[in-house]
């Protein structure tokens, strides 16, 4: 997985860097190894008005190999902002994988009925 950290409103440090890297490329355990995903990730201020204190934001968006998903987060921490983007997006991900499987499970449910189904006519002749 390739990842792409972008810093909005604030200076993107090595240790913001780091720990992001280090949170999103956790999540290869989730991911087929056979397609190339690019994660585009954003940190930052998600604003300089309207809102008291700071409030900082971080967001994922992860494509290819069939995958477009996205998810946002804020809170008055970066980290922790960083934190809950990675847990929501793992929850896509899991959410996504458990789909997939449960289709495929009920397409070869089908083809099985259907073969049933062919060999009850295959018999009575």
């Amino acid at each position: 997985m390739k990842i792409n950290i972008k810093a909005t409103g604030i200076e993107l440090t090595p240790a913001i860097s780091n720990y992001t890297e280090r949170k999103i490329s956790s999540l290869n355990k989730y991911l087929d190894k056979t397609g190339d995903v690019v994660a585009q990730v954003e940190v930052g201020k998600s604003t300089k008005h309207h809102k008291t204190g700071e409030v900082f934001m971080a967001e994922v968006h992860l494509m290819g190999s069939g995958l477009d998903l996205y998810a946002v987060s804020e809170q008055s921490d970066l980290y922790a902002a960083i934190d809950l983007v990675k847990d929501e997006i793992t929850r896509n991900l899991t959410h996504l994988k458990g789909k997939r499987e449960t289709l495929g499970r009920r397409g070869a449910q089908a083809v099985k009925n259907m073969i049933k189904g062919l060999n009850f006519f295959i018999r009575r002749k």
